[in-house]
Order: structure tokens, then C-alpha cells, then sequence
């Protein structure tokens, strides 16, 4: 029998800071994975992966490793990224690397679409706005990666592991790929090679065991770029494989020192909830751990939840609002879509003030619904949105693809709950409802840690509708195990929005709200069946 494994409060905040000169991991929560680290001066600026989402490759900045705000997404417009509706999900954009080099910063990035390939974008500056892509035919792998030695000379390595030269400027590559030292003998998907010249040997950093349960980190040293390189003895650095710990899946990782000449990792991890095999729902998020170094190693430690404080002063950024009111002239980074945002299907000022969204896909099983989402990244959170669907139908979703969705919709004077799990669809709760705006409210509530067992949810979500003296009426209450990656595959996370299904919506707001687990709530009426 598999002892449990402890589910801990939900330590991630946007601001990370917590009492006694610790911080929290995951240092940014949610759909953050592969991230990719660089350092200029006293800032820090990270990428990620984003899939099937557009924009894609969000972007963030921080001035202490611990408190991230997100600056933009490097690729925010048709012509640097292409997705179209055959597209699967958990394709789209994989793992970038970003890199500054002679004073300008470069990302390089593989979409796994049709149409796609082995793309770099540069920009003076990260916030944007990013070139247009360079297409590196040459490059057939995913996760790749640069690095400049000291001739100038442009490397570039990727899944497998193999590696090539390439012209950056043009996206020619030079010589024939080869392959280069590939993790632990049969491991599984070496990937997300990172290399680094530190002091006087060129280091290879890479992921294995795939991004599973059975992740790791491993890394090999040599006297050049192209090796030949031997492996750490004590690998794999970094893996929580086989731990009875509530961060799993750690791996794909990035070095990055600090000012004061301390290095530190960042890399993915997920947080399972519920019994076994325990299910993660937010997606792999991103996590920060120190490192030292022994005989010309890196030693990394296991992951936690809580961490000493880095040594220097901490710089916290500003939450982004929990409300967003549409009353700005473009759409916060935060804000992601499904695979593409025509500027004809949304608007901010249809009238001013709303976000209005015309309907393209029928429903959340269309690969070309017209939705606008962010990402979930707390275990326990209330989504509400007061929308009005007077000329056409939409409403309020947890999205994790088009087989995995829960949605409360409104139109035709009523509301609906339904949800899709993989071929079976059903529709849970129906109401009417009045002319006019409605206001749709969906809780996510985590499972209790504290009495562990083997076929628990990792959490609950409610959806209904909230009335004017606030309280909430729950249509339908739902396992949340059927959004999560354990039961959907892929390497994706929730997603919470808004969608049109036919016609045209409008939404006056959109609320997200971290809740602690227990908390008083307002008074609920639940429907019988």
C-alpha cells in the first residue's frame, strides 16, 4: 500500500513573502512550466512554456528571485505564432530558452504545431516588442537552447540530446547536429538541455525520466561547448521521485546567479491533492531552490514548500488586481485565448467599459471557441463575472482542454451547468433567470489534508449563480480530479474564463479571489437533482 502523501495549505501567493525571513514556493503558481531564467544586472527575467494558448510565451521580471510580475508575452501577434484549429492540445509552444547576448535578449522556442518548427525572436527590450520569427529549419528537436562561447560562436542544443552551431541572425546552421551526453543509461526523454561555461568547465544541464512522477535533473561538465563531457556522480542533482513529498514532478530546471555569487534553480514541479495517485490541476508551476557546490558540482537539495529567504532585501511587485473591469485600453498579459484572438471577435469598447466577445465555436469542445481565460493558481479560489447574454449565448468556464471543461452558461433566459469528461457530457443544473445581466460565480474549494484518503478528490468546484444580497446558488457540485493531467493527460493546467457559444456576450467584469480552505462563505442554496 502507497502511504499518503501530506497535502499542504496553499503556500503559493503572487507576492511570496511569509513571516520568519522565508518564502513560498511556488514563486509563480499555476500554468508557469519549463521556465527559462536569465540575469542582467540586478534583474531577472524568466519565460515559459504556454501550449495551445495565445499569446503565447509569458514573460516576467523580477528584482529578487522570489516576487515575479509579468511584463508580457513575447509572442502577442498572428505572425509570430501560428495555431491553427487542427492544432491538438498540450501542442503549441513548448519549453523557450531566453538568453541576453550583446545586449539584446533572445528566446528560442519550438512550436509543436502544423505549420510550426524551431523559432528565435529577439528584443532590446523584454516587455516587448519581440522580432518576428527566425525559422531554424536545421533544428529538428524540441526544448532547444543557446549559448555563445568565447569566439562568438552560437550553440545550439536540444532534446535528445544533440546539438549543432548555428548563425542566430540568419537561422542557418553550421555543421552536422550531433549527439552529445544523454543523462543516465536508458533514461527517458532526456530533454531541456541548458548549457553553461561556469569558471573553467562548460556544463550541461538536462532533464530525464520524463515530466512525470519520475523527473529529475541531471548534469555532465566538459572542457568545451561540444564536450566531451562526463556525468556528476551524484546524479541525479535534483528528483523527488519515490518521495512521500508534497512537491512532485520536479525537473526541467535553469541555473542563475545572483549579484553576490550565489547560484540558484529554477525549475517545474506540480502539487498533488487528493488520494492516490494524486492529482495535480494547476498545471506545472514554477519553483525557485538554492544551490551550492561541491568539487565543481552544483548540490541541490529537496524542494519545499518553504524556503530561507535569499540574502539580500526583498523586492515585492504588485498583485494584479483581483478585478479586472475592462476599463483599459487593451487586455492585461494575464489574459490568455485558445489558440488564436481575432481582433474582430473581441472588443473593449462594444461598448466601452466590457469585454465583448462574438461567438466562433459553438461550445468549449470547439478547438475554435472564442474564450478569454488566466490561469488558475491557487488551490482554492472564487471566480465570478457578471455577464449579459441578451444577443447570444456564453458564459463562465474551468477549462483544461476540449475534452476536460465544467462551464455555467447563460442565454435564451436561463442558465446551464455542464461538463465534458473526455466522451461523456452531461448537463448538471438549469434555471431561469431574468432579462438582463446575471452574475455567475464559480468556488474551487481544495480538499482537507488532514484525514487522507485513497479515493478523495483534490478538490471541488461549484458552480450557480450569485444574487444581489450575495448569496450563491449552487447548480451543480463537481469532482475536480476530471480537470487535472492525472485523468486528461497532456502538460497543461486549469484555465478559468469566459467564452461565447453563439452570438454575442458581454462581460462588465471579471473577479478572481484566492480563498483560504474552511473560510466563512456566503449562505448557499443547493438544487436537488
Amino acid at each position: 500500500m502507497n502511504s499518503p502523501q501530506p497535502s499542504p495549505a496553499d503556500t503559493s501567493a503572487v507576492a511570496s513573502d511569509r513571516p520568519g525571513g522565508v518564502f513560498g514556493n511556488p514563486v509563480i503558481p499555476g500554468m508557469h512550466p519549463d521556465p527559462s531564467v536569465c540575469r542582467v544586472g540586478d534583474d531577472y527575467y524568466l519565460a515559459c512554456s504556454s501550449f495551445e494558448y495565445f499569446p503565447g510565451v509569458p514573460l516576467f521580471h523580477s528584482r529578487d528571485l522570489v516576487h515575479w510580475e509579468q511584463i508580457g508575452n513575447a509572442l502577442d501577434r498572428p505572425g509570430q505564432l501560428h495555431l491553427p484549429p487542427e492544432t491538438p492540445s498540450s501542442a503549441g509552444v513548448y519549453a523557450p530558452t531566453l538568453r541576453h547576448h550583446d545586449g539584446r535578449f533572445w528566446l528560442i522556442t519550438t512550436n509543436v504545431a502544423p505549420g510550426g518548427g524551431t523559432m528565435l525572436f529577439t528584443a532590446v527590450d523584454p516587455a516587448g516588442p519581440w522580432s518576428e520569427p527566425i525559422r531554424l529549419p536545421g533544428i529538428g528537436g524540441i526544448d532547444p537552447d543557446l549559448a555563445w562561447d568565447d569566439q562568438g560562436r552560437c550553440w545550439c542544443t536540444y532534446a535528445g540530446i544533440e546539438q549543432t552551431r548555428i548563425d542566430p541572425h540568419t537561422g542557418r546552421t553550421l555543421g552536422t547536429p550531433r549527439r552529445l551526453w544523454s543523462g543516465g543509461p536508458d533514461a527517458q526523454a532526456p530533454e531541456a538541455p541548458h548549457l553553461y561555461r561556469i569558471g573553467e568547465h562548460w556544463y550541461l544541464l538536462i532533464a530525464e525520466g520524463g515530466t512525470e512522477r519520475g523527473h529529475a535533473v541531471s548534469i555532465a561538465r566538459g572542457p568545451a561547448p561540444d564536450g566531451p563531457f562526463e556525468p556528476c556522480p551524484a546524479n541525479p542533482i535534483l528528483t523527488h521521485r519515490g518521495l512521500n513529498h508534497p512537491i512532485q514532478n520536479t525537473g526541467h530546471a535553469d541555473l542563475v546567479q545572483a549579484p553576490d555569487g550565489s547560484w540558484w534553480l529554477m525549475l517545474l514541479g506540480v502539487r498533488p491533492r487528493g488520494g492516490t495517485p494524486g492529482w495535480h490541476v494547476l498545471g506545472r508551476e514554477t519553483f525557485l531552490t538554492p544551490v551550492t557546490w561541491t568539487d565543481g558540482w552544483p548540490v541541490v537539495g529537496r524542494v519545499e514548500a518553504a524556503l530561507p529567504a535569499p540574502p539580500w532585501p526583498a523586492r515585492p511587485v504588485p498583485a494584479p488586481p483581483r478585478r479586472d473591469d475592462f476599463d483599459s485600453p487593451r487586455l492585461h498579459p494575464q489574459w490568455i485565448s485558445v489558440r488564436s484572438r481575432p481582433e474582430d471577435l473581441w472588443s473593449l469598447t462594444e461598448p466601452s467599459g466590457w469585454l465583448t466577445l462574438h461567438a466562433r465555436g459553438a461550445s468549449l469542445d470547439q478547438p475554435d471557441v472564442m474564450f478569454v481565460g488566466r490561469r488558475q493558481q491557487h488551490l482554492s479560489c472564487t471566480v465570478r463575472t457578471l455577464l449579459d447574454a441578451t444577443a447570444g449565448r456564453g458564459g463562465l468556464a474551468a477549462r483544461l482542454d476540449e475534452a476536460h471543461h465544467y462551464e455555467i452558461e447563460a442565454g435564451d433566459g436561463r442558465v446551464q451547468v455542464s461538463a465534458r469528461a473526455s466522451s461523456l457530457r452531461t448537463v448538471l443544473g438549469d434555471r431561469a433567470v431574468a432579462p438582463g445581466p446575471v452574475l455567475l460565480r464559480m468556488d474551487v474549494i481544495a480538499s482537507p489534508s488532514a484525514h487522507w484518503q485513497p479515493c478523495r478528490e483534490p478538490d471541488t468546484i461549484r458552480l450557480g449563480v450569485e444574487h444581489p444580497d450575495g448569496t450563491f446558488e449552487v447548480l451543480a457540485e463537481l469532482d475536480g480530479r476530471y480537470l487535472s493531467t492525472e485523468v486528461a493527460g497532456g502538460f497543461t493546467g486549469r484555465v478559468l474564463g469566459m467564452y461565447a457559444a453563439a452570438g454575442t456576450v458581454r462581460f462588465d467584469w471579471f473577479d478572481y479571489a484566492p480563498i483560504e480552505v474552511g473560510s466563512p462563505t456566503s449562505a448557499e442554496v443547493i438544487l436537488a437533482p
